[in-house]
């Protein structure tokens, strides 16, 4: 298939893209067709060395070169590669392409939460964050500290939101991770299977991240909850203990995304390898 010039933005052929930051129109298209969007030459390339089936490419023409290996490829499996200049793609898709190529990306099936922790020694709960780019900066900070996986709650924020990825850089696609359901209730499993539930949260009865890093589990599941709210209460009532984070200058906690890096940094394993 060679590629393919775009010189209308309602082209029925690009409907992927079409209306990118209409939220809600992503959470219906997505769902319902499986897919999610990969934005720029590092993003797309990360999803493909995962494994991820593109159904598309939309790029600026430019772009063809930078990415050759990725259009010949494309070019060789018969996957269309829309090419487009700058006014078409932002009006069809609603922003301006700064990193001038998006793809359009098949959702991989989610394995069950139990095969992905069955290996692991550290794993990150996020329980109902709902802001993409939070989302998309803890799984950096994840990727970054040596996080063996990540847990997702129902009703966290989708990690393949374009600005998820984004913001993660692409690591969304090398940390092992999926939904936890049921969420509490996973607790107790994971507390019987061997688990150290770690809440992090303010809480009276709380003990210091220094105190849960110098214990060092064999399994270690950290918690963090959503903004501004935090924790449910459940989820401390079922984790095995409630962790804070010492604080300075009057202030009594961090953004979850800092809070998150703190806590995997502080419990990493010094000898462990990033």
């Amino acid at each position: 298939m060679a590629v393919i010039t775009i010189d209308d933005p309602r082209d029925d052929r690009v409907r992927d893209y079409f209306g990118l930051t209409d939220v809600a129109l992503r959470r219906v298209l997505e769902p319902q067709e499986g897919l999610y969007l990969a934005e720029s030459e590092k993003v797309i390339r990360r999803a493909l060395g995962a494994g991820h089936r593109p159904r598309s490419f939309l790029m600026a023409r430019r772009w063809l070169d930078d990415l050759a290996d990725v259009v010949g490829d494309a070019e060789r499996d018969d996957i269309p590669v829309f090419v487009a200049e700058a006014g078409v793609i932002e009006a069809m898709t609603g922003f301006h392409l700064h990193r001038g190529a998006l793809a359009s990306m098949h959702r991989p099936l989610m394995p069950a939460w139990q095969v992905v922790v069955r290996d692991a020694q550290r794993v990150l709960v996020i329980e109902d964050v709902v802001d993409h780019t939070n989302v998309g900066a803890i799984f950096r900070s994840a990727a970054a500290m040596g996080a063996d996986a990540v847990l997702v709650t129902p009703r966290c924020a989708d990690p393949l939101y374009r600005r998820a990825v984004r913001v993660s850089m692409g690591t969304v696609f090398q940390v092992p991770w999926t939904r936890v359901e049921p969420w509490p209730h996973a607790i107790s499993e994971l507390r019987e299977s061997g688990w150290h539930v770690a809440a992090l949260a303010l809480d009276d009865d709380a003990v210091s991240l220094d105190e849960l890093a110098a214990a060092e589990h064999d399994r270690l599941c950290l918690v963090v909850g959503t903004e501004g709210g935090g924790l449910s209460r459940s989820t401390i009532a079922g984790s095995s203990q409630t962790v804070s984070i010492p604080m300075a200058g009057g202030v009594d906690s961090l953004n979850v995304a800092a809070a998150s890096a703190v806590a995997l940094w502080a419990t990493k394993r010094r000898g462990q390898r990033s």
